[in-house]
Parts: structure tokens; C-alpha cells; sequence
């Protein structure tokens, strides 16, 4: 199954339209973490926050809506999120963790929790942990290039960056819009992104993207028991609107063409590398 295992995918929105002004898209992630804050389920959440450059992400712990808030948006830089792993429960001390990362770092924090060397008292006090959907990541150094370079424009006159249809796109604060094809952007392309075999964070319990839905909403898998039953009570409380996916289009089978794409093309590129280096046969995806 390229998708992973989940319950349900649907599409979805948040209810709160303070929230959907500077979210990317849906705005599921923070709502997410919203509500479970102020549901107790949470205490903090570890989100891709601003930096004092425009774009760049820096990892911090988000313990109220404010600052929620001030992490929305995607930033197509990494941020090292799982760097603060241990600090949230020590020097926060906080017991029920949020975590959002990407299909990496949902894998990384994974297996902190099967074996946790040097994360003692940290794996049971994750207490929901959201994916995103990712192709691929960039350096901050190949963002500004990207901007600059093919953008013809100063980084800090960008209001938003998306990728989508094919392009990466940029629009000014002055209202510009700028599409670079994806083909131009490989090159800038962070290298361990090409071992890669996980599109829609498999191992989340809750996973999203913009991938399948209309602009303005996301789709949402809910893949364990834990998210099941979050997601049931983020519902009940009306905090998102929601769509049967398969009402909307694009719909699943975009997501399920750029998920066996990565799959299809990463396994190449495993597989060449195996032979390069005289290690034998590639490992297969785990999730089919």
C-alpha cells in the first residue's frame, strides 16, 4: 500500500477563520494542535516555527494558541524539529507532547519510542504525532536561490512559497506571482530526500497535505487508534469542517500517483546506489 494503513481519509478545513488566514492551506496542523490544547490532550507541541530570516524554520515548543499561530504556514526548508525531542519533556517538563514533522522525522521519532536510547522517560509522553506530506525538501541556501536566482526576487519581498501543478511558486507582497517547473528545482534538492520512500508519513497518527483537495482545504488520513479517537473529538467539538474525498477532486488518486512516483523513483535511485557501492540488493519499501 503506497498510502500506509489508515481508517479513514477525508477532506478537511479548520472551522476558525483566524486560523485559516495564515495557514498554507487547511490549516490542519494547527488546529490540530489548538484543540488538543485546549482539550488538555497536549500540553505543547513541537512545530517548524519563524526564524529572524524570512522563510528559514527553527524549531520551537508551542505551549499556547499564540504561538501556534505564529508557527503556521509551510516552509519548505527543513526544520530539525526532533533536535528538541528531549528538551520538551526536561526543560519544559512537559508530559503530553505534540510533535508535527516530516515522513523523516515521523520515522525518526518512531523509533526513539521502540528503542529509546538516551530518550529516557521521553516515549510514552508523546501524545499525538501529525505528518506531512513531502516529495522533497530543500537547504535554506537553495530556497534563497530558488528566489533569487530564478525568482528574480528579494526573499524578503516573498509573502508565500508553494509547490504545486507542477511549479514552484512564489508570490511577492506586491502581488507578483512567479512559477518555477520542478524539473529546475531537482538539482537544489536536499540529498537525503532521494532515500526516501515515505510520501504521506505512514507512521503519524494523523497525516495531511494539499495534495488531492481543492485550494483552501487538505486531505487528512487518520491512520491509528490514538488519532482516531482525537480526531473523533476534534469533530465533535466543530473543529473542522469536512468532505467525503471522494466528492472533491483532484481527489486520492493524485495523492496515490505522487506517493508510487517517490516510491518508484527513490527505489531507482536505492537500488543504483546499492550496486555503486557493492552492497547488495536495495531494501525494498516497507510499506508496500
Amino acid at each position: 500500500m503506497v498510502l500506509g494503513n489508515y481508517k479513514q481519509v477525508i477532506a478537511a478545513r479548520s472551522t476558525d477563520q483566524e486560523i485559516l488566514r495564515g495557514s498554507q492551506d487547511g490549516g490542519i496542523v494547527t488546529q490540530l494542535f489548538a484543540y488538543a490544547l485546549d482539550a488538555g490532550i497536549i500540553d505543547g507541541a513541537i512545530v517548524a516555527g519563524p526564524s529572524d530570516e524570512p522563510f528559514k524554520p527553527e524549531p520551537m515548543v508551542a505551549t499556547t494558541r499564540e504561538e501556534l499561530m505564529a508557527s503556521r504556514g509551510t516552509r519548505y526548508s527543513l526544520s530539525p524539529n526532533m533536535s528538541l525531542i528531549k528538551e520538551v519533556t526536561r526543560s519544559y517538563g512537559l508530559d503530553k507532547v505534540g510533535v508535527v514533522g516530516t515522513p523523516c522525522q515521523i520515522q525518526a521519532l518512531r523509533k526513539g519510542q521502540l528503542y529509546p536510547v538516551g530518550l529516557r522517560d521521553v516515549p510514552d509522553k508523546i501524545a499525538l504525532a501529525v505528518g506531512i506530506f513531502c516529495m522533497e525538501n530543500f537547504p535554506y541556501q537553495s530556497i534563497i536561490q530558488l528566489v533569487e536566482d530564478h525568482g528574480a526576487t528579494a526573499l524578503e519581498n516573498v509573502s508565500k512559497l508553494d509547490i504545486g501543478k507542477g511549479k514552484f511558486w512564489i508570490y511577492t507582497e506586491r502581488g507578483a506571482t512567479v512559477q518555477i517547473p520542478l524539473k529546475v528545482t531537482h538539482k537544489y534538492e536536499q540529498p537525503g530526500c532521494h532515500v526516501c520512500l515515505d510520501y504521506v508519513s505512514n507512521l503519524a497518527d494523523i497525516s495531511t497535505g494539499s495534495v488531492g483537495t481543492p485550494d483552501g482545504w487538505s486531505t487528512v488520513f487518520v491512520r491509528s487508534d490514538n488519532g482516531d479517537d482525537i480526531w473523533a473529538k476534534a469533530i465533535a467539538a466543530g473543529a473542522f469542517e469536512t468532505k467525503p474525498i471522494d466528492s472533491v477532486k483532484p481527489g486520492l488518486d493524485l495523492v496515490t500517483k505522487l506517493a508510487t512516483e517517490k516510491i518508484t523513483k527513490n527505489q531507482k535511485y536505492l537500488e543504483a546506489r546499492a550496486t555503486e557501492y557493492g552492497v547488495g540488493k536495495a531494501l525494498r519499501n516497507p510499506y508496500i
